[in-house]
């Protein structure tokens, strides 16, 4: 895979997750009620043409704009012996690449690199700009007792809006289900959920048929379930972390600058797993559905010693 390649496929895959936000947005309409801290709804900034555009879509597209220019800048005046932008986007990619290809093999990792890799920067990106200083509380409110209450931010954590998270999660299981059946047909994706294990005869084997039909209608509903679990994964974690902050910056009157700071490491770590989680989570349901008989990671890993 070239690095043109992978630059159309990374900036096609944030536009799916933007227009993919913005399709499950649409019905949003977020009123903002008087609630102690984040409020669970993101803020509708305005209304152009009849889309809802919130304060969380801001953010996003923000840090899309951002990691595009980015990739941009770093490949431009691409080196033998990379530097500064080149030299850490090569890193990144590297070391993306060489993780996923212990855990899901050479063969999905050539298939699926590109998304997984995009979800992984993006998620992170967002995460930590979320913690941007500034954002949730510069925009619009009103004077109080206790000082000026903000009741429309300007900004808002890109991933503590669940349409965002839940459009990511749909757009894997799309992925998912289109690598499923490029890699195993719709026969083998059958087998995979129903089929019978192992080797059963007589009165055992109609036995295990059974059973197996019943686990893969199970499996079916778990599948089905796995877009809202992904989702409200990363949206809980995310939306639980800026409360915090912003809970322990109005504990103490004058001391709202520092009480917040500890927590601000241990949420630019949380940060990180969240991303790594989502990604690794995408990639182990890919691998499951996908892996041929019993080739799996250490079968692949095996086949590049021996080339």
């Amino acid at each position: 895979m070239t690095w043109v390649e992978m630059n159309h496929r990374s900036a096609g895959t944030i536009r799916a997750l933007l227009l993919a936000a913005v399709v499950v947005g649409l019905g949003a309409s977020t009123t903002f009620a008087q609630e102690h801290g984040l409020p669970q709804k993101a803020v509708e900034l305005g209304r152009p043409l009849g889309v809802p555009i919130t304060n969380s879509m801001v953010v996003t597209w923000i840090v899309a704009v951002g990691l595009t220019a980015f990739v941009r800048v770093a490949t431009r005046d691409m080196k033998r012996v990379p530097d500064g932008a080149q030299n850490l986007l090569e890193w990144l990619v590297e070391s993306v690449y060489v993780f996923l290809d212990s855990i899901i093999g050479p063969r999905l990792v050539k298939r699926t690199f590109w998304f997984f890799a995009t979800v992984f920067i993006f998620i992170l990106s967002a995460n930590w700009v979320g913690l941007i200083p500034g954002v949730g509380v510069i925009g619009w409110g009103h004077r109080t007792t206790d000082g000026f209450v903000v009741d429309q931010p300007l900004f808002r954590g890109a991933n503590a809006d669940l349409n965002l998270t839940l459009a990511m999660a749909l757009v894997f299981f799309a992925c998912w289900i289109v690598w499923a059946l490029q890699e195993v047909g719709p026969a083998g994706f059958l087998k995979e959920l129903f089929a019978p294990k192992g080797e059963n005869t007589g009165l055992l084997k109609v036995v295990m048929i059974v059973v197996f039909f019943a686990a893969g209608c199970l499996e079916i509903v778990s599948i089905l379930f796995r877009p809202v679990s992904l989702s409200f994964r990363l949206y809980g974690n995310v939306f639980a972390g800026e409360n915090m902050l912003e809970t322990m910056s109005g504990m103490i009157p004058g001391l709202g600058w520092l009480l917040p700071i500890p927590f601000y490491f241990m949420e630019v770590l949380v940060g990180l797993v969240q991303a790594l989680v989502f990604m690794l989570l995408c990639a182990v349901f890919t691998l499951l559905i996908c892996q041929h008989g019993d080739e799996g990671p250490a079968m692949a890993g095996t086949e590049r010693r021996q080339t």
